[in-house]
């Protein structure tokens, strides 16, 4: 059995090695933080009855910098925030706003009609507006019970389901 001496500021040597190396990574994550090359903005998707609206927010960015693409039912919004040289970089207190370019991807559904997309930039946000086409659209259909006579009871659906609630 071999006996080692207990050194109390070996120990304290490992901890500060220990604590230097958990500040220094989480420096090194600020640091990538400020210098990436790309960002992710923030959005918004909802859907009613008529269109599919995306709203992405992307302040201080050029509507010349804004590419949106829509191929094979992915819709594709890229652009780029460039940064502001100034002369006094020195005076820099703090960077938090990101920088570089972006890429989002959604793959939409099947009842979009792509020939029908609107997009607009106003304060910040992008608004895309794709609209549902004609037959994917929910329809009101009377469905008479008994002898001939409306009863004013209504059952939704869309066409294909009225088809198969009339057969």
């Amino acid at each position: 059995m071999v006996v080692t001496r207990w050194d109390p500021f070996r120990e304290l040597a490992s901890l500060q090695n220990r604590v230097n190396t958990l500040f220094q990574d989480y420096n090194r994550g600020q640091d990538e933080l400020t210098t990436t090359s790309s960002f992710v903005p923030a959005v918004d998707v909802y859907e009613d009855e008529h269109k599919v609206t995306l709203k992405l927010e992307i302040p201080g960015i050029n509507q010349e910098d804004v590419d949106i693409r829509l191929e094979n039912n992915t819709l594709t919004v890229r652009g780029e925030r460039k940064f502001e040289k100034e002369e006094k970089e020195e005076n820099f207190h703090r960077i938090e706003r990101r920088y570089g370019s972006f890429a989002r991807s959604f793959t939409l559904p099947n009842t979009l009609d792509p020939d029908s997309v609107q997009a607009s930039y106003e304060n910040g946000v992008l608004r895309i507006e794709l609209a549902k086409r004609a037959e994917a659209k929910p329809q009101q259909i009377k469905v008479n019970i008994g002898g001939g006579k409306a009863l004013g009871k209504t059952v939704e659906g869309t066409k294909a389901e009225s088809k198969s609630t009339a057969a």
